[in-house]
């Protein structure tokens, strides 16, 4: 690239530079509904299908077949028909289905419990059945044997899955562009696919790139702090 042409770049850079921050946080709202949604909601159904497993403190088959029939179900979506499927309840609860990145965060919500909900299960179900059997000695309760038992020894393992997921959420932010949700991915189909703004619409994929890198060196190194194994 000579030096006129990066200048040209630059200045279209500057141009663009507005919108690509407003998508960035359009984005950076979507993202952290669906990160909330995912601990508050997907961290308690994830411990719960663990739970309700069989050979399991709470085995119960009947709440673990219905906890994990309605995980698979959302888990096996294509996510673009998920979004659809659900605009009429979006647009029920908001008063709109598009256009907005808070009403685009529901259909992110939505899979995000289910993924890390999935995931938490997966982590959960690693913890060695001493540490469990150890905590019933003690006498904890449920909620202590829980949480300071089974989360503790499974943390490492709950941060790594909860980054995968996060990046997940990053992809899915994107196809949210598609039906006009807003974010980095609405930026890159208007100015990239619509407009034949090729620079720009790099510059979207190289800030969505970054972006995944820091998100995946951050959890890994915080998971990896929290190893004492």
């Amino acid at each position: 690239m000579n030096r006129e042409a990066l200048s040209l770049y630059f200045e279209r850079l500057a141009e663009f530079g507005p919108t690509l921050v407003e998508s960035l946080w359009e984005t950076a709202i979507m993202l952290g509904f669906a990160s909330i949604a995912a601990i508050i909601i997907g961290l308690p159904m994830g411990t719960l299908l663990y739970l309700t497993a069989r050979g399991r403190i709470l085995e119960n088959k009947w709440m673990y077949q219905t906890a994990n029939i309605i995980v698979n179900i959302i888990r096996s979506f294509p996510f673009l028909l998920l979004v659809i499927a659900l605009q009429p309840l979006v647009r029920m609860l908001y008063g709109r289905a598009t256009g907005n990145p808070v009403a685009a965060s529901f259909p992110m919500m939505v899979i995000a419990v289910a993924l890390y909900a999935r995931s938490v299960e997966q982590s959960l179900s690693e913890v060695p059945k001493g540490v469990v059997e150890t905590g019933r000695a003690m006498g904890a309760s449920l909620l202590q044997l829980v949480t300071k038992f089974v989360y503790v020894e499974a943390r490492s393992s709950l941060i790594i899955g909860f980054t995968t997921s996060f990046v997940s959420f990053i992809s899915y932010s994107t196809i949210m562009g598609v039906v006009g949700g807003g974010g980095i991915g609405q930026f890159a189909i208007r100015y990239g696919y619509q407009r034949f703004e090729d620079d720009i619409m790099y510059t979207a994929i190289v800030v969505i790139i970054i972006l995944v890198q820091i998100v995946q060196w951050f959890g890994l190194k915080t998971a990896d702090s929290l190893d004492k194994r």
